[in-house]
């Protein structure tokens, strides 16, 4: 049986990645700042809370995370922990590049000292690039971000990638774009549109309020997204990947099409506010993800419309 360290377990990745660990026959140890006051509501909406051990954990406190993993001695550690939202990053980007950056590199540094033969998953972002010259986006594109978050992120790459090559570390970085669920946080925007678009169609009249809505974004399912992290810990050889469905949409096609599933004019609901423009933002970029495709046998099924779709069903089904 395998040993899997999961660090984020609680978030909306780390709840579909156990799911799929667990099916796989994996024994799973999660982390958290505090497992007596975390909620781990993600774990029980998916009824696997109670087939998981819990550790005390903080990414920033190297002494914690070398105790952590010395004691559970994993074949397998997945970093998907550290701030996640690209617009909270604006206003707390020490928190952000801190909880993101230092957390990977404890993590990489007590693997080091501890058993170099565990392999690491680390969580980057499609946010890294910035905006590209040609907007196609692939694995060779130099990073060039437009938040903190980004910036974060970035770093965090290079720091597995160092690993990597100065101590022969089977560190690996999975770029992903964004992708959903019914487990995301209420503050980010594709759940925020959903949520408030139901709510209208069970007769609200709340209004929804957005940002820019000419934004284009590659939209996944995440518990597609999961998988292809797992295979990445499965090659003979470490690499990097973008994981992306290979699609963008505009956010206002999302929210159009969220309204036309509900036979709703997106138009009569929606109100823009100049205040939720954020100070730099990635406008567009479209992912090239073939080399998932040819060296990990991982291709996204989903694409915008029926991601749509299964979270309005979702969103019905549990309100």
């Amino acid at each position: 049986m395998k040993k899997a360290l999961v660090c984020g377990i609680s978030g909306q990745d780390g709840a579909y990645l156990t799911k799929l660990l667990l099916e796989k026959g994996y024994q799973i140890i999660g982390t958290s700042r505090d497992t007596q006051s975390t909620s781990f509501e993600n774990l029980k909406k998916i009824n696997v809370f109670d087939k998981i051990s819990l550790e005390n954990m903080s990414l920033l406190d190297f002494k914690s995370v070398h105790h952590v993993i010395s004691k559970v001695n994993p074949d397998e550690i997945y970093n998907l922990a550290g701030q996640t939202s690209v617009a909270f990053s604006f206003e707390q980007p020490i928190e952000t590049f801190e909880s993101i950056m230092n957390g990977t590199l404890n993590i990489l540094e007590a693997i080091r000292i501890t058993n170099n033969k565990i392999k690491f998953y680390n969580a980057g972002s499609s946010e890294s690039f910035g905006n590209t010259e040609n907007g196609i986006i692939t694995e060779t594109n130099k990073f060039q971000p437009v938040s903190p978050y980004g910036v974060a992120k970035a770093a965090s790459f290079w720091q597995v990638d160092n690993y990597r090559n100065a101590y022969n570390l089977f560190s690996v970085t999975g770029i992903l774009f964004n992708h959903e669920s019914r487990l995301r946080h209420k503050k980010f925007v594709t759940k925020k549109i959903i949520s408030a678009a139901c709510k209208i169609k069970n007769g609200s009249d709340e209004k929804l309020t957005l940002g820019d809505l000419s934004i284009k974004r590659d939209w996944g399912w995440a518990p597609e997204y999961v998988d292809a992290m797992w295979r990445m810990l499965q090659l003979e050889t470490p690499q990097d990947f973008i994981i992306a469905t290979g699609n963008s949409n505009t956010l206002e096609n999302f929210v159009r099409t969220t309204f036309e599933h509900l036979n709703l004019d997106w138009r009569d609901h929606v109100v823009i506010d100049k205040n939720l423009f954020r100070p730099s933002d990635l406008r567009a970029g479209k992912a090239v993800p073939e080399k998932a495709e040819n060296l990990l046998g991982w291709k996204a099924k989903v694409q915008m419309n029926e991601l749509i779709s299964i979270l309005i069903e979702e969103e019905l089904a549990n309100n």
